[in-house]
């Protein structure tokens, strides 16, 4: 890595403690006992990051059989950390003393924080923060795990919005060092700064983010797929455009990563987009692999095939079948396309939405839109993250690519370049 991406880093991440409008010496709410709502993956990751640090945790299921596999998970993530020689055996049995299980929202009754990690849809969420509205202590933090819904809307359906906001762990949350702090318009002072502290205590770096969809990370992530979607309607395969941004330096190309992380979590946030807004989704590539049942490795497709138990994705004809059958009833002339155009028109796309959320206020400060990329998205750390890297290609050039892009007949609206960034290129400014 270069001496300035490392100072670069380094120096985000002391700035990333520092929230605007929040004084130093903000009181903070004690935190000494946890409630993690959600057994799952994610719960199950969540409530680790506090057994780590030694903070007893009340873990609230709504099945016996779904309490009890999350507990075995959690306990074989720890035996297999103790194989390694991470833990000893004493630090197993301690950590797994910590876990309260519990069947029941009353269990949660005397935690000073509670986070929910359940199902991905506002009608779920409003009925465990009603509940948690009735039964946590006065004083208690309120956090969703939501990686995309609106906190505001969450914190309205309590009578304490000031106790709300968003904790977006990142998955597997036991490893990703980044979490996203979403500040609601009412998430009283001494909440956030806490929150910020409790981070540190357990060891992840923390990013405060506004509301909106999709917050910092999976709102540039959208235009980031976009793009890279927009690249296999033109003419070129998923494996290409893996292989070129993984070239740049990309820990995983989008199609492997959507794969991993489950092509259906992306239809489902589409059709909510389309029926919030009141229109007809637009057709893509990805709708017709899930309408096909293709959701990535845990089906054994998606946009790749996947052998049972493997995990290395393999090009499949029938993917290229699909992406043919669909550019030929769109009337789509695939043309050839250069890893260099792959890789501008994805780390572009992300620079252009993270200058937009800048200029909204939806982040602080440039830094900490690559500290979300560099510990949340696997962008290269040797790049600085999108905002340095944009800084180091020069944003004039980054404005021509968007402008060229923005020109072409039938191009999306996104690639018109950011009001900021367009201003800053023509001061001849960077970011930084």
């Amino acid at each position: 890595m270069s001496t300035a991406a490392r100072q670069h880093i380094d120096a985000a991440e002391r700035a990333a403690a520092t929230i605007p409008g929040i004084a130093a010496d903000t009181p903070l709410r004690p935190i000494r006992q946890v409630g993690v709502i959600g057994a799952g993956t994610m719960g199950g990751g969540i409530t680790m990051n506090f057994l780590n640090a030694g903070l007893p945790v009340v873990l609230v299921e709504t099945r016996q059989e779904a309490l009890d596999r999350g507990i075995a998970t959690i306990r074989r993530n720890y035996e297999n950390s103790a194989k390694k020689g991470k833990l000893t055996d004493a630090q197993v049995q301690e950590r797994m003393g910590l876990i309260m299980p519990s069947l029941d929202l009353a269990g949660l009754a005397d935690v000073d924080l509670v986070i929910e990690a359940v199902f991905e849809d506002m009608g779920v969420k409003e009925s465990v923060f009603r509940r948690l509205d009735e039964v946590c202590k006065p004083g208690a933090i309120l956090a969703s795990n939501t990686s995309y819904l609106n906190i505001d809307r969450i914190a309205a359906f309590t009578k304490r919005p000031g106790d709300v906001l968003g904790l977006h762990f990142f998955s597997p949350a036991n490893v990703m060092r980044l979490l996203e702090i979403v500040r609601g318009a009412a998430t009283a002072a001494d909440v956030l700064a806490t929150s910020v502290a409790l981070a540190q205590r357990i060891k992840k770096v923390a990013v405060v983010s506004g509301v909106c969809d999709g917050f910092i990370g999976n709102r540039m992530l959208a235009r980031y797929g976009a793009a890279a979607q927009g690249l296999i309607h033109a003419g070129a395969l998923p494996q290409q455009i893996d292989n070129a941004l993984q070239a740049f330096g990309m820990a995983m190309g989008p199609f492997r990563m959507g794969d991993l992380a489950g092509l259906d979590i992306g239809w489902a946030t589409r059709k909510r987009r389309a029926a919030e807004a009141g229109v007809t989704m637009a057709p893509i590539v990805a709708d017709k692999l899930c309408e096909a049942g293709r959701f990535g490795q845990k089906t054994g497709a998606g946009w790749y095939r996947y052998e049972a138990g493997q995990r290395e994705p393999i090009p499949d004809p029938v993917t290229a079948q699909m992406i043919g059958e669909y550019r030929a009833a769109h009337g789509i002339t695939p043309r050839t396309i250069s890893d260099q155009e792959i890789v501008e028109r994805c780390i572009y796309a992300l620079v252009n939405e993270g200058a937009r959320i800048l200029d909204e206020g939806i982040a602080a400060r440039a830094s900490d839109i690559d500290l979300v990329y560099l510990n949340g998205y696997g962008f290269p750390k040797e790049r600085g993250g999108p905002m340095f890297h944009a800084d180091q290609v020069g944003l004039a050039k980054v404005v021509q690519a968007l402008q060229r892009f923005a020109a072409e007949p039938g191009a999306d609206a996104s690639w018109q370049p950011a009001a900021l960034l367009v201003k800053l290129a023509g001061e001849g400014q960077g970011f930084f």
